[in-house]
């Protein structure tokens, strides 16, 4: 039986390596996308001249988040597995999987976050100021409103990085394409499957950034 015979013999397994990689996906961006929410806007309220001005939080938080932002994800599995067994009660598979990618999203993402909202015009966060709006609401009213747009091109670019995460993390076991290319392909010697795995992932890449571009398109016209 040759390479094609057999992807179409495991097309069942495919397809729910498919689902299970937007499954992964899905979740570990809403985790990770909140907590990066959470993390880049404390960096930016909490620098010097900010709503929330506080040194020592600042410098905590960046500690962390340079810490922890440049391991290597395929090292940053094994590093979060104690992490992953307290929470989920396991070390392997998808939810351990999830775990990872979520922590490790979030301290990327945090950066993104921060960073686009340094863009934000201080005139309209001093005119907030003036009309005597205290910081929790210039940051739920004016900050992040008025980096919406590029917080959808960031949150975009680490959606795609996610599904990165989520194909490395076949290694440790959980499902997805990434785990589909590594047993199917890679391990029995089938290019059929490494390239059918590649050229769904690259699809799915492809519609998420002309997604995310639209949308931010749309609302930063308005």
């Amino acid at each position: 039986m040759d390479g094609l015979e057999k992807l179409i013999d495991l097309m069942p397994q495919f397809l729910s390596d498919t689902g299970k990689t937007f499954y992964i996906v899905g979740l570990s961006m809403i985790f990770g996308g909140i907590g990066g929410l959470i993390i880049g806007t404390t960096l930016y309220v909490t620098r010097s001249g900010g709503v929330l001005a506080n040194r020592a939080v600042q410098a905590i938080a960046g500690f962390v988040v340079n810490f922890f932002r440049p391991i290597p994800f395929l090292i940053f599995i094994a590093v979060a597995q104690p992490l992953a067994r307290a929470i989920v009660g396991t070390g392997i598979g998808d939810e351990a999987a999830i775990v990872a990618i979520s922590v490790a999203a979030s301290f990327g993402i945090g950066r993104i976050v921060e960073q686009n909202l340094v863009s934000v015009d201080p005139g309209v966060i001093e005119a907030a100021r003036a009309m005597g709006a205290g910081p929790w609401r210039i940051i739920r009213t004016v900050i992040l409103p008025e980096a919406f747009g590029p917080l959808i091109l960031g949150y975009t670019f680490a959606t795609i990085a996610v599904i990165d995460m989520s194909a490395v993390a076949g290694f440790i076991g959980s499902g997805g394409l990434g785990n589909f290319a590594i047993v199917y392909g890679y391990r029995q010697y089938n290019d059929w499957a490494t390239w059918a795995a590649v050229l769904i992932i690259v699809i799915i890449v492809s519609i998420v950034q002309a997604l995310g571009n639209a949308w931010s398109r749309k609302v930063m016209r308005r």
